[in-house]
């Protein structure tokens, strides 16, 4: 190996020594801290994937004697961003006492089991599979890693010698075993009888690499990766073009976005044959480069190597070969007829995968459908039941495609056989974890798209739909008011919850944008919100015609346009869906000084009442939520609405909100929540027999009330 350096080309060196400083003598904290920098890396290894460990010598809470305690990441959790709360800590003695209660491989599952009778912290995480892998490994410090770099080699044919070669006999090499119990023994066994090793690889799989300190740990996992990465870029390309070169062409950005969301709420539909799933797409340059390759026909069958790919991907993709890229996909049933036909072929190669595989004891044969699509000249599409785990789900096909590159580049590419996939996909640990998973919530797999969410009620209602579990597309055609929101949602409910868009409902080119930003995010449409409004508060004779003009194509125009454009996304994906329109009481009431935001809110419900009519046999459900007097954090009471309807009622603008308060039965002010209860009330799927329907949230108006 070479002389030690923080140079790198292949990985980051993220090591602050001031920070590690601050942790000495605490090296569970040293732990976490290697875990996340290690983790910030994801080429160092995947989401969620591979396993760090430490161990430290504490006292035995009965006894008061010395003892080690192996602390590791618990079970589901991910290194990038481990926390204490995250590990498992264990007595490492009654780990290895095990070994005298294993009776072998068909044995392994029960050993998971006896895992809790070795827990030294009672509030520990459920200790992972890869338990026993870091307690029999002599080192104080340990990484498991799911490089793409070490897995390319790991899945060589060539795979064993080019890793004795490359590392001139420091790293180990354990054939291809399912983790467990088993595969510890292994590894401890490797280290018996090579004692100078720095590290193991294993086939098919992964690498551990070590150290007697955090630091020294963190450096032989780069020192490592970069070794094999470098090895790579050598022979890419060398003895014949990368995938056996380029095959086709990719269409411009701008057209692959395009193709991309017209085609993603029809994929979408098909992906949702049993559960609705949310969709992500990628055109990364890696992506493209696989797809329009000559060697996507070879690769993309054989399916995956590192059991953590598959298991988010399953094990081969959807390839829409026989779909030019420049296709034209006006006629959505035609395309759908096209792509049905696949998706049955699909599915019924993953019900043969299943049935040829399965043992007596095997779970249920689950959703059928792919989770990776792969569109040559246009790019990925994933779908899964939340954002997060498509985006995911993408994260690892794309580590599966760098894989594959690599060992194509130094050998040939091997998956795993299809007997040990299944094997790792219905592990009946596997499904214990699935069963575990906390319930869905109301709105999980739905998306949401609010009109005017950059405040007030409509961001309300978009802070109540992510509560609930929604993908949202917050909209405003004011950019800093957007922004404001949108950052404040990023940082309550991160990256997956939410995009932004800016949006004008007067301008179909505005419409357009933001309804192809929410199928290149999430897949298409669920839920449309049609909020976005303004209010002019004028006599007759002082309203203008442009004062009209502008009322009736913000609120009934925009609201027809909206809806038009959801529900071409919605048909497409044949999964029903909801509109729901804010309109007001004033859609029911007379009031002074109110004649052209009166009459657009009139046109509004009744735009309701006939789009009802129409889409119901589309399980499209249209209705409407009435608010009156919402004050806070409105744009409409901020444009001088107020005084104008405090002058109307013959009071101060101060006095406005108890005026409309008193005026009520309930004698209540209503606030923006109190509108987002209302419409989530009509969404959650308690209502969905229900269409056509006026809520009226106003707390208590006698006039306004439907009948």
């Amino acid at each position: 190996m070479e002389t030690v350096t923080t140079e790198f080309k292949h990985v980051n060196y993220l090591w602050d020594e001031d920070k590690a400083k601050s942790l000495e003598g605490d090296e569970v904290a040293l732990l976490l801290y290697r875990s996340n920098i290690l983790g910030a890396d994801l080429r160092i290894t995947n989401y969620g994937g591979g396993n760090t460990s430490c161990k430290t010598i504490e006292k035995d809470p009965l006894t008061g004697e010395e003892t080690e305690v192996m602390w590791i990441k618990g079970s589901g959790g991910d290194i990038g961003s481990l926390k204490r709360s995250g590990l498992a800590g264990l007595f490492n003695e009654r780990l290895h006492a095990l070994k005298n209660r294993y009776r072998g491989l068909e044995h392994e599952d029960e050993m998971v089991g006896l895992f809790y009778h070795c827990l030294y912290d009672l509030d520990s995480r459920a200790p992972s599979i890869d338990t026993p892998l870091h307690a029999f490994l002599p080192y104080k410090h340990i990484d498991h890693l799911h490089p793409d770099a070490l897995i390319a080699i790991a899945a060589a044919k060539d795979g064993k010698r080019i890793n004795e070669e490359l590392f001139e006999g420091q790293i180990g090499w354990v054939d291809w075993q399912r983790p467990g119990f088993d595969l510890g023994l292994q590894m401890e066994k490797c280290i018996q009888e090579n004692p100078n090793l720095r590290g193991i690889t294993l086939g098919s799989h992964g690498v551990f690499t070590w150290g007697e300190t955090a630091y020294e740990c963190y450096m032989n996992s780069l020192e490592v990766l970069e070794k094999a990465s470098r090895y790579i870029e050598e022979h890419t390309g060398k003895d014949r073009p990368v995938f056996g070169g380029a095959k086709l062409e990719s269409l411009s950005e701008t057209d692959r976005k395009k193709q991309a969301a017209e085609l993603a709420p029809t994929l979408r539909g098909l992906c949702s044959s049993h559960k609705p799933m949310i969709g992500h797409f990628t055109d990364d340059e890696r992506v493209l480069e696989f797809i329009n390759s000559n060697d996507l026909s070879k690769l993309a069958p054989m399916g995956t190597s590192c059991p953590d790919h598959f298991l988010r991907t399953k094990i081969r993709p959807l390839v829409l070969d026989f779909l030019p890229a420049d296709a034209d996909l006006s006629d959505a049933k035609a395309i759908r007829d096209q792509m049905h036909g696949a998706f049955q072929e699909y599915r019924k190669d993953y019900a043969e995968y299943y049935e040829n595989h399965k043992h007596n004891d095997s779970p249920a044969m689950r959703d059928p459908n792919p989770v990776v699509i792969l569109w040559p000249g246009v790019g990925m599409f994933t779908f899964a039941k939340n954002k997060q785990t498509a985006r995911v789900a993408s994260e690892f096909y794309i580590n599966a495609i760098n894989v594959m590159r690599g060992s194509e580049a130094i050998s040939e590419y091997t998956s795993l056989p299809f007997q040990e996939a299944f094997n790792i996909e219905y592990w009946l640990l596997e499904e214990a974890k699935l069963k575990r998973m906390p319930p869905e919530q109301p709105l999980s797999r739905k998306v949401a798209l609010i009109t005017g969410s950059g405040g007030g009620i409509g961001k309300a209602i978009a802070e109540k739909f992510v509560q609930e579990g929604a993908c949202v597309i917050l909209s405003d055609m004011d950019q800093e008011r957007l922004d404001e929101a949108k950052q404040e949602f990023l940082g309550k409910y991160g990256k997956d919850a939410v995009i932004g868009t800016q949006l004008d409902v007067t301008k179909t080119d505005n419409i357009a944008a933001s309804f192809q930003n929410a199928s290149l995010a999430f897949g298409g449409i669920d839920i449309l919100v049609n909020n976005a409004g303004l209010s002019i508060s004028r006599t007759l004779e002082d309203t203008s015609e442009n004062d009209w003009d502008l009322q009736q194509s913000v609120m009934v125009k925009g609201q027809f346009m909206m809806t038009q454009a959801a529900v071409d996304i919605m048909r497409k994906q044949r999964l029903g869906g909801d509109v729901i329109n804010i309109v007001s009481k004033n859609a029911l009431v007379s009031g002074p000084n109110n004649a052209a935001y009166g009459t657009a809110k009139a046109a509004q419900l009744h735009l309701s009442r006939l789009l009802a009519a129409e889409l119901g046999s589309d399980k499209i459900r249209v209705n409407v939520v009435n608010p009156d007097a919402v004050i806070q954090g409105s744009n409409i009471w901020a444009s001088g609405w107020a005084e104008g309807r405090a002058k109307a009622y013959g009071v101060t603008v101060d006095e406005l909100p108890n005026h409309y308060a008193k005026r009520t039965l309930l004698n209540e002010t209503i606030v923006p929540e109190d509108i987002a209860n209302g419409v989530f009330a009509l969404v959650s799927g308690l209502l969905k027999k229900s269409t056509g329907n006026v809520l009226n949230v106003d707390g208590g108006l006698a006039p306004a009330f439907v009948r």
